[in-house]
């Protein structure tokens, strides 16, 4: 929201600094809305002021220092310059304090505003008064609340800021938000806040969970009537994780929270604050000492590494269903004959799917479909059986923004295919706050949390997620000798225990891959186009199109529907490898149907969309809504695949899903290619169907009599060049 001080402010850079260029920076946006920019510039103009010659965005030491060193503290007798004045007022505009009127005086509403900042930053017993101190004056410029902000608690405000007027005067304690939200700066403050009562000096304490803090915690143990600075930091820690307790005193009602937070994440349930309750709550990984009963690694389990294990304590071990690499961890993905050792060793296996998934630009939903229907694939090969619960990974510090925009509609793609397409389970591998958001959204049973990863700030600051199967916490070695091996430990919660019997598992022969597009590509796209020409099809135009319409209504030429056919060769060829036949078949109509789209289609679109119809043929595969219901109930009766039978009533959202999501199309027309097998009374489709059986196929998805008669004769070569380029791949 935009706000006319903050315009003014932005304006005052502009002017005054020469639209950025004196600063280092482009020109500010007058738009009067507060954000990093504008917190960096006024930052920047802060050291211009100062005589600091490198600039930086950062409000670092050398600011920090400049400012105790030349004034002491900022205030109506120490502001050196009425530009000075004008970067404070502006800074509280930014924070949304009355700064004046950007006048350079450091008048009675500034001072007003600095009092209420320092009340508001838990500051103002130490730092009374209207002066700006240079600690205070860091937290001015950046971004952080120090007003509790939309769904924040006031309680975790009030700890927020207790430990920044404990604190403040710690060389290395900085003002914290007081915002009601833990984040990973909070956690940081609480270990530097226990480390300065276990003593430490300032320079010795680093806000690090080291062992000079693990030392000091363990002489440190809080029970049922500690009062005084450690029942008020373990009761903090408690609260930053969602615990809901008091603040302060270690009372009966406290003792029966740490009790439900021990169960919950499989301590000891003593009730006390013992060393691996803080450590539990004061790091993602808690006490790594404690005994795993799970683990997971990239080695194969041989008999030796079984008995180890086994001897060791372990009953469930985390393997990998694939590795996309040949050469790097030959070991990582389950080997032949390893799940029989695990079975006979009575241990238990919980599959984990990952192939990069490490930055956001990885995730989407159609890479979510993708990586579903290949774990499907790979699970059965390896003989999982169902209600396996597969854990897909998320293997890097994603930040709240990625997740929202990238992880969560991944997950949909995956859990929207294994629920439709297999009998498995999703879960999560990742930090906590991405296993929390997907479990959210509805997207995954159990989580598998990474929480080695300590300093990433999607552990920082978040609780365990609360369908945790297993929290991984430290990498160790196991056994000796040849029943040596490197793994990394888990605890286990109980909420997956994996599987310890499988069925033989194994590919069918024959099924189809990914085209090699390097080879076959080009001379594929000739082939097509060709045998279109040869039947009155040429690369633009016709069948209802004129010149004009072409160019307004965007006609798809033949390389543009055959490009668009490639893009989805994935899915084209996850589908065929899941229903057991030959991907030509779902290729060659959605191929024809793009090339063939014309103005009636346009038109018939629009009038759906404007209400005047609730149906028509539509998408890539131009299928109505009620052949998709009546194809996917087919389905799901014949067990082919999951969900609710599907009534007229669901009508707008089929078309919905038909005419706006390429995937939910192609997947239809799959189920429809089975469905009209039925229709004909004809066996389903396979990696054998006859050539006499496709074409009957292929007619049927046009409907019946002498139109779908010649549209089967017409599509059965476009099978046929399809077909071959498929065939060469799959025998390569």
């Amino acid at each position: 929201m935009a706000d006319e001080m903050v315009r003014l402010a932005q304006r005052f850079v502009n002017t005054t600094y020469n639209n950025g260029a004196t600063l280092g920076i482009s020109k500010l946006d007058e738009n009067g809305v507060t954000g990093w920019p504008v917190m960096y510039a006024l930052t920047r103009a802060l050291q211009y002021e100062m005589g600091i010659t490198a600039l930086s965005d950062s409000f670092g030491p050398t600011t920090l220092a400049t400012i105790g060193s030349k004034y002491g503290k900022l205030d109506e007798t120490t502001v050196p310059s009425a530009n000075f004045a004008r970067i404070i007022q502006s800074a509280l505009y930014c924070k949304g304090y009355d700064g004046g009127e950007i006048d350079g005086k450091y008048n009675d509403r500034v001072k007003a505003a600095v009092e209420k900042l320092n009340q508001n930053m838990g500051v103002s017993a130490t730092y009374p008064g209207s002066s700006l101190w240079p600690k205070v004056v860091k937290g001015l410029f950046n971004m952080d609340a120090y007003v509790t902000i939309g769904g924040g608690s006031d309680t975790i405000r009030s700890i927020q800021q207790w430990l920044n007027g404990r604190y403040i005067l710690r060389k290395d304690f900085y003002v914290i938000p007081c915002d009601g939200y833990h984040s990973r700066d909070v956690a940081k403050s609480m270990l530097f806040a226990i480390q300065y009562e276990l003593g430490m000096a300032d320079g010795t304490a680093n806000g690090v969970f080291g062992p000079g803090t693990q030392s000091g915690l363990k002489s440190h143990t809080v029970s049922n009537g500690t009062t005084g600075v450690w029942a008020q930091l373990f009761t903090a820690a408690m609260i930053l994780n969602k615990r809901n307790v008091p603040f302060g005193n270690f009372t009966s009602t406290v003792q029966s929270g740490v009790q439900s937070f021990q169960s919950f994440v499989k301590l000891p349930v003593t009730g006390n604050g013992d060393f691996p309750t803080w450590a539990s709550l004061l790091v993602s990984y808690g006490d790594q000492s404690r005994p795993g009963t799970a683990c997971d690694g990239v080695t194969m389990i041989t008999p030796p590494r079984a008995q180890a294990l086994k001897t060791a304590g372990y009953q469930y071990i985390g393997r990998y269903l694939f590795n996309p690499s040949t050469t790097s961890l030959p070991e990582k993905q389950i080997q032949p004959g390893e799940l029989a050792t695990i079975k006979e060793a009575g241990l238990r296996c919980f599959p984990i799917f990952q192939t990069w998934s490490r930055s956001a630009d990885y995730f989407s939903y159609n890479q979510g479909t993708s990586d579903a229907f290949k774990a499907i694939d790979w699970a059965q090969y390896h003989g999982f059986k169902p209600g396996t619960i597969i854990y897909f990974a998320v293997d890097y510090d994603a930040m709240d923004g990625e997740v929202t925009e990238y992880i969560v509609p991944h997950f949909r793609g995956v859990m929207r295919t294994i629920g439709e397409n297999s009998s498995y389970g999703v879960g999560v591998y990742g930090p906590r706050n991405v296993c929390q958001r997907i479990a959210d959204a509805g997207y995954s049973a159990t989580s598998f949390v990474s929480d080695m990863s300590s300093g990433f700030s999607g552990n920082l600051g978040y609780p365990m997620p609360t369908n945790w199967a297993f929290d991984q916490i430290a990498t160790i070695t196991v056994g000796s000798g040849t029943g040596s091996i490197e793994i990394d430990k888990n605890i286990a919660s109980g909420r997956d225990t994996g599987q310890g019997d499988f069925d033989p598992g194994g590919y069918t022969d024959g099924v189809d891959v990914d085209l090699d597009k390097d080879a076959y590509q080009a001379p594929m796209l000739t082939d097509v186009k060709n045998y279109l020409e040869s039947i009155g099809v040429p690369e633009t135009g016709g069948d209802g199109w004129t010149d004009s319409d072409w160019a307004t209504l965007g006609g798809i030429s033949t390389t543009k529907a055959y490009e668009l056919v490639l893009s989805a060769d994935w899915l084209f060829t996850s589908l065929a490898r899941q229903l057991k036949l030959r991907k030509a078949l779902i290729q060659a109509p959605v191929l024809w149907e793009l090339r063939k789209m014309n103005p009636l289609d346009v038109a018939a679109d629009e009038a759906v969309k404007a209400g005047l119809d609730d149906d028509c043929s539509t998408g890539w595969g131009q299928i109505f809504a009620w052949v998709t219901i009546d194809a996917r109930n087919y389905c799901m009766q014949q067990g082919i695949i999951n969900g609710s039978p599907l009534t007229d009533d669901d009508i707008p959202g089929v078309w919905k899903d038909l005419n706006g999501d390429p995937t939910y199309n192609i997947r239809s027309v799959a189920y429809l290619t089975v469905y009209n097998a039925h229709q004909l009374n004809k066996p389903r489709p396979s990696l054998t169907t006859s050539l006499a059986d496709t074409q009957a196929l292929l007619a049927r998805y046009n409907g019946t009599g002498d139109d779908a008669a010649q549209y089967g004769r017409e599509l059965i070569g476009l099978y046929n060049v399809l077909e071959s380029y498929n065939q060469l791949s799959r025998s390569k």
